[in-house]
């Protein structure tokens, strides 16, 4: 047998670039940061988002221009009050108010405010005042929300690093730093109290950074690759998202708050960065957000939260010129100033196909039957067997390739792999990302069947 075929308990579609065919999804948001001097018009940004599936944004504060030009979109804001705001919001209940009242009352609800994020990353401040007040601030908010009828229908919460986790592999271990835990503790007594999500910061581009190998990179970009598996839960892990989400639910697990539920705030790749930087790139960026997105919108979950799919923000909409630090951290914008697309990750509703397309020489949602997903010349045995091990692996009938079946022989990775990559093509859809297999995959109207070996159509 030329391969040996991998047990994947994760199901998600490969492509590199999504190109858009789906629905739009409401779980799908981006972050809008501001620390810019090249930024479009409010006016502008609004249009281009409402030509995209985004249908949540994240600010950072609350820029009025920007939460009024989002009036009657129907997208979802999140607005946040900035850190040096909390000890004022935390001692004083009427500044809660006073805040509610300028950037919530004028706007709500023609502007679908949804969250008011209270800080960024505060418990991971280093500062312990600003730390112990984070509580009270949110508190006084939320009350200011109860007195203007307001509680429910705006959640309050706040945004927390990665670096909030002691632990973090295998995910099944998933814990909390114990330093600041009575803290933490009284902030999702509150996530619980009020239904407001515990908010997240995953980037597996730093996880990259840390252990920069190629199949660390083709585990963080959800390329093939040959897995993880949990040594507590025995659940193998094909991607570095779904592990850093399992091991945050891990965590509040543990100490009993398994019912809150998670948001994922900032999560991206950047395009660019410095030569000493290793990561950045367009495929790269455009590898990760693209295969992001189809993983979202396959509903296929997490292991540990399966069937559905955990809200989550795109970092960003545009590039900060004005950030500090390397080049990476002005380069993770999916839009320029000018608002053309850095990169296609299937976002933008242009490239959509209408669900009953005209009978034209336009492109439809899905092949015409006749078509067979095949290897492109030139592709590795080492990537063709990543394919094949990921096709078979997850569940896909591979017995006709296996010793004694119709397509056995020949006994070749190249055989192999073209049956299992068009397999896969065939019973998932037969949608254009179902033959991508990052890049190493085409269409054909040539069968490849041969001899008793029929390779499925989906004809039938």
């Amino acid at each position: 047998m030329a391969s040996l075929f991998n047990t994947f308990s994760l199901l998600f579609l490969i492509l590199v670039t999504f190109t858009g065919l789906a629905k739009p999804e409401s779980f799908i948001g981006i972050n809008y940061g501001q620390v810019a001097d090249n930024l479009p018009s409010p006016e502008a940004t609004a249009k281009l988002l409402q030509s995209t599936a985004i249908e949540k944004v994240r600010l950072y504060g609350a820029d009025p221009a920007m939460i009024k030009a989002l009036a009657n979109t129907g997208i979802e804001i999140m607005i946040g009050v900035s850190s040096g705001d909390i000890p004022g919001m935390a001692s004083e209940p009427n500044f809660a108010k006073n805040w509610i009242n300028s950037n919530v009352i004028p706007f709500y609800p023609a502007s679908k405010i949804n969250v008011i994020n209270v800080g960024n990353e505060v418990m991971m401040s280093g500062d312990p005042n600003l730390m112990s007040q984070l509580l009270p601030a949110m508190q006084n908010l939320q009350n200011a929300l109860d007195s203007a009828n307001l509680g429910g229908k705006i959640k309050v919460s706040t945004v927390h690093s990665m670096a909030l986790l002691r632990q973090s592999e295998p995910p099944s271990s998933g814990s909390f730093d114990t330093s600041n835990l009575d803290l933490l503790k009284g902030l999702l007594g509150f996530n619980k109290a009020t239904g407001s999500p515990f908010s997240i910061n995953p980037y597996p581009y730093f996880a990259y950074q840390s252990d920069p190998r190629p199949e660390t990179l083709a585990f963080c970009l959800f390329q093939p690759n040959s897995g993880r598996v949990d040594s507590g839960t025995k659940i193998k892990y094909t991607n570095m998202f779904d592990a850093q989400l399992d091991a945050v639910r891990s965590a509040l697990n543990s100490i009993g708050f398994g019912g809150v539920e998670i948001v994922v705030a900032e999560t991206g790749w950047p395009y660019k960065g410095d030569s000493n930087e290793v990561g950045p790139s367009i495929e790269n960026a455009k590898a990760y957000t693209g295969n992001l997105v189809a993983h979202l919108r396959s509903m296929v979950g997490t292991p540990l939260m399966p069937g559905k799919s955990v809200d989550t923000y795109l970092f960003a909409l545009y590039d900060e010129d004005l950030k500090p630090g390397p080049s990476s951290e002005r380069s993770f914008g999916l839009f320029k100033p000018d608002l053309t697309m850095t990169y296609d990750a299937g976002l933008s509703k242009t490239s959509q196909t209408p669900s009953k397309p005209k009978t034209s020489a336009s492109p439809t949602p899905k092949a015409e039957k006749g078509t067979w997903c095949v290897p492109k010349a030139g592709v590795s045995d080492a990537q063709l067997q990543a394919n094949l091990d990921y096709v078979c692996g997850k569940g896909s009938d591979c017995s006709a390739i296996q010793p004694g079946g119709a397509c056995f022989e020949p006994n070749t990775v190249v055989s192999h792999a073209t049956y299992a990559m068009n397999l896969l093509y065939q019973t998932e859809g037969r949608n254009p990302w179902n033959c991508d297999f990052s890049h190493t995959a085409t269409l054909t109207s040539t069968n490849p069947s041969y001899n008793k070996c029929k390779y499925p159509s989906g004809s039938t």
